[in-house]
């Protein structure tokens, strides 16, 4: 399984808007077609706060439609908080602190298994039980 981070969403969004396919479209057509792709609820809600903001917010929440079309949403189910919970202690005490944000997408893609697809190395490679794949 592949989880988005939603750095990857945007430029995913921005190539696909603009029509000029770059390097997020590269690495989604270099995936395999077996790979189960997914997305945390709160990869979703960080993306759709921009659309929100746009001049023209139901056309940008249209066009986010289309994008994440087909995709599996991850969901808190009763693991989470606990999870949560126990990778932010562990940071805490490590004092390698990552957003709030980044930390609920990264314990999504840990519950799932799956291998977070971000720009944001630096921050998601702190994280213990996370696979990070870089574009």
């Amino acid at each position: 399984m592949i989880h988005f981070d939603t750095a990857f969403l945007i430029d995913l969004y921005r190539e696909t808007k603009g029509e000029r396919p770059g390097e997020a479209f590269d690495l989604i057509e270099s995936l395999d077609d077996s790979d189960v792709l997914g997305v945390s609820v709160h990869a979703l809600c960080e993306i759709r706060v921009g659309a929100e903001l746009h001049r023209n917010a139901l056309k940008e929440h249209e066009l986010l439609d289309e994008l994440v079309r087909g995709l599996y949403v991850a969901y808190p189910d009763d693991r989470f908080a606990p999870a949560y919970a126990r990778l932010l202690a562990f940071m805490t005490r490590g004092k390698r602190v990552i957003g709030t944000m980044d930390l609920l997408i990264a314990t999504a893609a840990v519950l799932d298994d799956a291998t977070l697809i971000t720009r944001n190395v630096k921050d998601f490679s702190r994280v213990p039980g996370l696979r990070v794949l870089s574009y």
